[in-house]
């Protein structure tokens, strides 16, 4: 894996991060997974991790206003 998709994939987890937190939800395992790192074709994975029900259940609420339902 190179450098820039590194930068890239972490990029991404910081922005995904931003827009949750504006919408006031916090993964606390987001980030880019170090065993992606290691895989022999380029392929860096983001993270989601774990987090309690309530947490998924506003990231539900947002995205339910997103798509208008």
């Amino acid at each position: 894996m190179t450098r820039p998709q590194i930068d890239e994939a972490e990029a991404a987890c910081d922005e995904l991060a931003d827009a949750l937190r504006q919408a006031g939800i916090v993964l606390p395992s987001l980030g880019v997974d170090p065993m992606s790192y290691t895989y022999e074709r380029p392929a860096p994975l983001v993270e989601l991790g774990r987090c309690p029900v309530e947490t998924v259940q506003r990231l539900v609420a947002v995205l339910d206003r997103a798509a208008g339902r």
